[in-house]
């Protein structure tokens, strides 16, 4: 589906993709709070591709690697707060990088 240069895809389409029924995919919706396809005026469910990814993760932990629901949704939860924490010392050390270099740029113009 990357490739088909599509915006946003019906629960059919995704359903179809991923071989279940779009029952299981409302389901999902449900156990998975990151999984939040927008609807249209109509109601109906529009996935992105950034949905489908996340689909294709969620599904993946399932099937292949044999995580229950909940298992699952821990791991994403807990992948999602390295990634907030990891965020945060890349900031830190942005700015203390910052601070070495105009230190470094001071001293350079003192000799």
């Amino acid at each position: 589906m990357e490739g088909s240069g599509k915006l946003y895809y019906g629960i059919k389409e995704v359903a179809e993709l991923f071989g279940i029924n779009a029952s299981k995919l409302r389901y999902y919706e449900k156990e998975f709070p990151t999984l939040q396809p927008k609807k249209n005026r109509s109601g109906d469910r529009i996935y992105t591709q950034a949905d489908i990814d996340q689909l294709t993760e969620i599904l993946d932990l399932i099937n292949n690697q044999k995580y229950t629901l909940p298992g699952a949704r821990e791991f994403l939860k807990e992948r999602e707060n390295r990634k907030q924490e990891n965020a945060r010392y890349v900031a830190k050390l942005k700015k203390l990088k910052s601070f070495l270099e105009k230190l470094r740029d001071g001293l350079a113009s003192e000799e």
